[in-house]
């Protein structure tokens, strides 16, 4: 299994909106799509106004087939396009983790 671990960053005062929309519009069609949903994460002490969410998929090739076909669908770029229009996203940084061997997810 590989992780997609993505931390979005947040303008102070619009990560309650940008999750809100995410939880009834994004994440659904997300379901549907991507591989196994690990999580979605919010800071609380450290680096604050941050979203950290993990998707799990069987290899590079099932991410990339999976998100295409996301990507395909009409809902998500109207998602994506109503997620913009939030201007609340100041930053994205995201990772593809490949667990150790001795990872208890393998």
């Amino acid at each position: 299994m590989i992780v997609d671990h993505r931390t979005y960053t947040f303008r102070p005062g619009t990560m309650q909106r940008w999750l809100n929309k995410y939880e009834s519009e994004g994440l659904p069609i997300q379901k549907e799509y991507l591989g196994t949903f690990l999580g979605l994460f919010t800071t609380e002490v450290g680096n604050l106004h941050q979203v950290v969410f993990m998707w799990g998929y069987e290899s590079l090739g099932d991410r990339e087939t999976r998100r295409a076909a996301m990507e395909a669908d009409t809902r998500w770029d109207k998602f994506i396009s109503g997620i913009w229009e939030l201007d609340a996203i100041q930053e994205q940084n995201i990772k593809i983790l490949r667990p150790a061997s001795f990872s208890p997810i393998q």
